[in-house]
């Protein structure tokens, strides 16, 4: 079998935006990257005004791997002719939509990226894999797999298929006019701040109340602290794997907060956007946050609208919510893609569903 590519790609989000990146400038190395979708685009329901991103702009596809890349975020200022205002203007954190913008246009820049080819089968083969397209295959060493993550819908919610039931992934093209609607957020992570902080905001006009409901105990800060980004560095990865299986799992749940709160700067707006309120509107608040509050069932009432049950962790009852509109921001699952099914009996696929890797990120 002749091998068309020398890697293939399934998926071109920013994981595959990076590999596509990196391997751009070496022509030895024959790449493709195949992604199902007319064209890049990134989180666009979550895509609020003020939303900021949670990691330095210096984190971005290339920069730690090969600081001279063409497709660097400081290249994309100075191609946009914005590096000396934004340095000038002294960002900490740029807008998730200015990112969004830069992986774009290192999107249109890559000549190895392929939109609107969906892979609907891998298959090995002769030592490397068969890629079935509509009417076509091709032939690759190396399969890099990385499709993204599922809206994860709670299993309360998931018979409730309703245009005022929506997740936060799906929020902006989803929200109706909130103006006199009752909405519960559910989610005490980062999406769920943000879409309290929209609702706030009166862009999607004015609400007659907002209910969020957290599992959390309170609601947790993103732990940004200079010894917890040692975490994300090469040489405690290399710590980490050298571990034995049986420690890791701990670990990473005490590791949560490093990449799963609300950062500081959001919480800090939520905080002042309640204090204001409450200057313009007395005793009177239209946000109520209630942590500790794990969401068992939830019913549509005969008048239209919700009532959320949701288990109260401070005094062990249940507490009652009535809503016209559930936002779910419940996060995300990972699925393996159905294209690689007739690949999983060489998978090494353990209890949880989990690929275990290896040092350098490859499947055994």
């Amino acid at each position: 079998m002749s091998i068309h590519f020398d890697v293939a790609g399934i998926g071109a989000g920013p994981f595959n935006l990076s590999v596509a990146a990196l391997l751009a400038p070496h022509g030895r190395i024959r790449s493709a990257f195949f992604d199902r979708r007319e064209q890049f685009d990134w989180h666009p329901g979550m895509m609020v005004d003020d939303a900021a991103m949670q990691t330095s702009f210096l984190k971005d596809l290339v920069l730690s791997a090969d600081p001279t890349s063409a497709y660097s975020f400081i290249a994309y200022l100075v191609a946009k002719h914005r590096f000396h205002r934004f340095i000038h203007a002294g960002f900490t954190h740029v807008r998730r939509y200015e990112f969004a913008d830069y992986l774009q246009w290192v999107a249109e820049k890559l000549p190895n990226l392929h939109f609107k080819h969906e892979v609907q089968e891998i298959r090995w083969s002769e030592n490397g894999f068969r890629l079935q397209f509509d009417g076509k295959c091709e032939h690759a060493r190396h399969l890099v797999v990385a499709t993204g993550l599922t809206p994860n819908i709670p299993d309360w919610a998931r018979r409730h298929e309703h245009p005022r039931c929506l997740h936060s992934h799906h929020y902006l093209a989803r929200v109706p006019d909130a103006t006199g609607l009752r909405i519960a957020v559910v989610g005490g992570g980062q999406s769920g701040a943000e879409v309290v902080l929209d609702l706030m905001s009166g862009r999607r006009g004015r609400t007659q109340s907002i209910c969020w409901l957290s599992r959390r105990h309170t609601l947790e800060a993103l732990d940004e602290a200079p010894f917890s980004n040692e975490f994300f560095t090469p040489s405690y990865v290399n710590a980490f794997h050298s571990l034995p299986m049986a420690c890791k799992p701990a670990l990473i749940r005490q590791q949560t907060l490093t990449g799963n709160g609300i950062s500081h700067e959001t919480l800090r707006q939520i905080y002042q956007t309640l204090y204001l309120s409450s200057l313009q509107e007395g005793r009177e608040q239209r946000l109520r946050i209630l942590p500790h509050r794990d969401v068992r069932a939830m019913e549509c009432l005969p008048a239209g609208g919700w009532i959320l049950a949701a288990h109260n962790g401070f005094d062990d009852r249940i507490h009652h919510v009535d809503a016209d509109v559930v936002v779910l921001a419940t996060g995300y699952l990972t699925r393996l893609p159905a294209c690689i099914e007739p690949l999983r009996g060489r998978l090494n696929i353990d209890q949880q569903g989990h690929l275990p890797l290896r040092h350098d990120f490859s499947v055994p």
